[in-house]
């Protein structure tokens, strides 16, 4: 049986994927990924790879998270204080 980060790393090897879909896949808690996200970006860059993160977006003015340096899904928008976010998608390039 593989570490939960190991079988992380596995499946953002293979495709992008958001935190909910990588806890729904695994089977724990969304908090949980965004703890081992961190320790998977130095893993992986330790084997010449990158965590490639797709910003999140308002869904109400488009406003984009680029410069964004956590890996948690933000709460709201600072342009127009929305809630209506896309969560930031990861994978392993």
């Amino acid at each position: 049986m593989q570490t939960i980060r190991k079988q992380m790393i596995e499946l953002l090897d293979k495709k992008e994927m958001s935190a909910r879909e990588i806890s729904q896949t695994i089977g724990i808690r969304e908090k949980e990924v965004y703890e081992h996200l961190s320790h998977i970006a130095r893993s992986v860059n330790a084997k010449r790879k990158n965590l490639i993160i797709i910003p999140a977006e308002c869904l109400e003015c488009g406003y984009v998270f680029e410069n964004r340096k956590r890996y948690t899904r933000p709460s709201r928008c600072p342009h127009c204080k929305s809630e209506h976010i896309q969560n930031p998608v990861y994978r392993i390039d």
